[in-house]
């Protein structure tokens, strides 16, 4: 008899499962389209793209700037009016009389300007600054795939947490059969007073419970299938759930396989970032040389006027400046800070990895003892029942051992659960890909 209970259980949970698997939405499905659609996380993949663009802005500052320049002027001021003139090539003696000079008739002109500008030497601050853009982008990039990860998880608890309140609802119905067969058998006895009328209102009083307990399961796996849906990013999931909660998972995580954490490549590439962050505020405390050739035009008219041009190479230095020298020290603490925390991450992870090692092995050993419980508690539950039946044993016992099969099977369905869910939590402390699934 135990055998075939247990037969049926395993029917339930893996090859029924199997069969839903046909039509039904995997886990690993529900993981790939959390990656896909979710707007966390597509919020998270524009804030990587911003940063890949600051990076790239940043390499481009070691390149020339040019800049154009068009106007058109009309003026009788003194000054202005007269280098309009010697710009536009027709200053004569008649513009050096006093009376033109002091008081010149309106001139207007048109022209224009190219301007380039070429830095040579700026102190190492654009190197350090294209570096500090590349491992902020990279970062940002891991810092991404960490989410991702986590995502997974969620999409895990969410997705087996309505297998399980699934599952639950299957044991419901059937208790409320069983109660109602036991409720036909007391009316039977009570109306040939073979058993008090307290025994049969005994029974319905547990039967509420029953339908209580119903309610309250149904609750939970609207909630856990609204959950997957917002992970998912489409709304309450509705269909069948094909991967079975006591399938193995296809990732290695009961091994010791270690991958990459996204977060401590993000922590390393956030040290490296500040690191060079620093250098590029010790650069603007150093000279810098820097190359601008131009040329420019003002005409009077299309067939008339003056063209120059100019090149020039300059040398600036701020030879002392307390702001810089202070943004200087703050690069600095702020570049030991990410190292301190880049440290601290390590060491974080490594915690990580022996609990998440460790909450398997206990999971395991609660679900092994949870399919001994749920044994034990069915054999109990089968023998109360056929004493009651012959008059020899109370309804009380015969509810408590229907009781204690429902603990077993709620344990039971926990330790599923549980078990399931600290092997996702032990991929994501390894950096392993969770329930095996890759992007």
């Amino acid at each position: 008899m135990i055998i075939c209970k247990m037969r049926t259980l395993a029917l339930l949970l893996t090859v029924g499962g199997g069969l839903l698997a046909q039509d039904g939405l995997t886990v690993a499905e529900a993981i790939r389209r959390a990656w896909k659609d979710q707007a966390g996380l597509k919020s998270g993949r524009a804030l990587a793209e911003s940063r890949r663009e600051e990076a790239s802005g940043q390499r481009d500052l070691r390149l020339p700037t040019l800049t154009l320049n068009a106007q058109g002027v009309r003026t009788d001021e003194p000054m202005m009016a007269f280098g309009m003139k010697l710009n536009q090539s027709r200053i004569t003696a008649m513009d050096f009389n006093p009376s033109s000079l002091n008081r010149p008739d309106p001139i207007a002109g048109f022209g224009g300007s190219a301007v380039l500008r070429q830095p040579l030497y700026t102190g190492g601050r654009l190197g350090a600054a294209r570096a500090a853009g590349d491992f902020s982008a990279q970062g940002e990039a891991a810092s991404q795939a960490r989410r991702e990860q986590e995502a997974a998880l969620a999409v895990v608890e969410a997705y087996f947490g309505a297998q399980v309140a699934e599952q639950a609802l299957v044991w419901v119905a059937d208790t409320r059969t069983w109660v109602q067969g036991l409720q036909a058998f007391v009316g039977a006895r009570v109306a040939q007073g073979l058993m008090l009328e307290a025994e049969l209102q005994r029974l319905k009083a547990f039967g509420a419970q029953v339908e209580a307990q119903g309610a309250e399961t149904t609750r939970q796996l609207r909630t856990a299938r609204s959950g997957l849906g917002l992970l998912t990013g489409t709304g309450p999931v509705e269909g069948p759930l094909a991967t079975p909660l006591s399938e193995a998972p296809a990732g290695p995580s009961a091994a010791s396989t270690s991958g990459s954490r996204g977060d401590l490549q993000a922590a390393e590439f956030q040290a490296k970032a500040a690191a060079q962050a620093a250098r590029a505020a010790k650069g603007s405390l150093l000279p810098e040389v820097g190359l601008e050739l131009g040329a420019g035009t003002l005409r009077q008219s299309w067939s008339q006027g003056g063209t120059w041009t100019w090149a020039a190479l300059g040398v600036s230095w701020k030879v002392f400046s307390a702001p810089d020298q202070s943004k200087a020290r703050a690069a600095r603490a702020q570049a030991r800070s990410a190292e301190e925390m880049w440290t601290f991450k390590r060491q974080q992870a490594q915690h990580e990895v022996r609990a998440a090692r460790e909450a398997v092995v206990a999971a395991e050993a609660r679900h092994a003892a949870a399919r001994e419980s749920l044994a034990a508690a069915t054999e109990s539950r089968r023998l109360r029942e056929a004493r009651h039946r012959e008059g020899l044993t109370p309804l009380t016992d015969v509810l408590d051992a229907e009781a204690a099969v429902q603990g077993a099977r709620t344990l039971l369905l926990q330790s599923l659960y549980d078990l399931r869910v600290s092997r996702a939590a032990l991929d994501l402390a390894t950096g392993a890909p969770i329930e095996g699934v890759t992007p």
